[in-house]
């Protein structure tokens, strides 16, 4: 199932249910998979969770009996039907590491991410965008061979090198701006009023931002170039000039607007960058997100919860690639879909 293009009318809501309804009933096999992979891989590896506690003095059967608590002495095909079975219900199961359902768990650390995937997706297509644009309409100046080497440069840093290089820079060059460089509040985050406490988490929002969407908005920065550059030299445009209108119209009113069309199909496609990044830069921030969650959760083979945290997340680039696909009929009334 996909869309196809036909000159015909916005589709109507009975036609957007159907399409919402089949994508996301494609979606439960794929999810099953994903997570029936972890699964697998998670107890592949050597040793489980009751090994975190184990200790010479501990005798071997209160070590059986815990493993017997966790279902873990059961056949792995029947842990995974058991615990294939409770995910359908809803049910997460119980963090070994936390102590605590791995739905207050997550309930916990998702909006974190939210925040920081939500921030990095605003300056990857808002810097992106502008850049590319800035580029294309000044093609073969000193400044977009400028521009064409920075992003290059910041396409292919790893995330997780450009944050350290941001921490080291906010705490000896730049530490006079006073930016924190870890965490998501400062200690006494409590004690302060409501304009200081947006202030203090904004504040910590804007290296962890920069360190995840820079790397984006220099790929988006490359697609805009290229998508500008194809729309200027559109016939369209042509005549926009031969009528006389001022550049600046030309660009803005004719070529951007129809090189931002296909910005909307890019960005189901770096959703999955966005957040599988996020658990890169959440360790090197001290962010408390779900990325975070997810890598302690791995080192303490808390199954559960690495469990829940991977299904969330292939949810969340579903769902994005679903609704760029709605944005995208949105915004082109020739999108049809079947």
């Amino acid at each position: 199932m996909g869309f196809r293009l036909q000159l015909v009318a916005r589709p109507g809501v009975t036609t957007l249910i159907r399409y919402v309804g089949s994508r996301l009933l494609q979606a439960i096999p794929l999810l099953i998979g994903v997570v029936t992979l972890i699964f697998v891989l998670l107890h592949l590896a050597p040793g489980d969770p009751t090994s975190l506690w184990f200790h010479p003095d501990i005798p071997p059967e209160v070590m059986e009996r815990m493993r017997e608590s966790m279902g873990l002495d059961l056949p792995l095909h029947q842990q995974y039907l058991h615990w294939l079975k409770s995910f359908f219900t809803g049910d997460f199961g119980y963090s070994y590491s936390h102590f605590r359902p791995v739905s207050a768990v997550i309930g916990d650390a998702l909006p974190a991410t939210l925040l920081l995937g939500g921030a990095a997706l605003l300056v990857a297509f808002g810097v992106g965008s502008a850049v590319g644009a800035w580029q294309a309409v000044r093609r073969g100046s000193p400044t977009d061979s400028f521009l064409t080497v920075v992003t290059l440069f910041l396409y292919s840093m790893p995330g997780f090198w450009l944050g350290l290089m941001l921490i080291l820079a906010a705490s000896t060059w730049l530490a006079w701006l006073g930016l924190p460089v870890s965490g998501m509040t400062s200690v006494d985050h409590a004690s302060l009023g409501p304009l200081g406490r947006m202030s203090d988490l904004a504040g910590h929002l804007v290296l962890p931002t920069v360190a995840l969407g820079l790397g984006s908005a220099a790929g988006v920065a490359r697609f805009m170039r290229g998508e500008m550059l194809e729309a200027i030299g559109q016939d369209y445009v042509r005549t926009a000039r031969a009528k006389g209108l001022p550049e600046g119209v030309v660009i803005r009113r004719h070529a951007l607007r129809n090189a931002l069309l296909p910005m909307v199909s890019l960005l189901g496609l770096y959703l999955p960058i966005l957040f599988g990044g996020a658990v890169v830069i959440e360790v090197v921030f001290s962010w408390p997100g779900m990325g975070r969650t997810m890598y302690d959760a791995v080192l303490a083979r808390d199954y559960p919860l690495v469990m829940a945290t991977s299904f969330l997340f292939g949810l969340l680039v579903i769902a994005g690639n679903l609704l760029a696909d709605l944005l995208y009929a949105f915004v082109d009334p020739r999108v049809r879909y079947d």
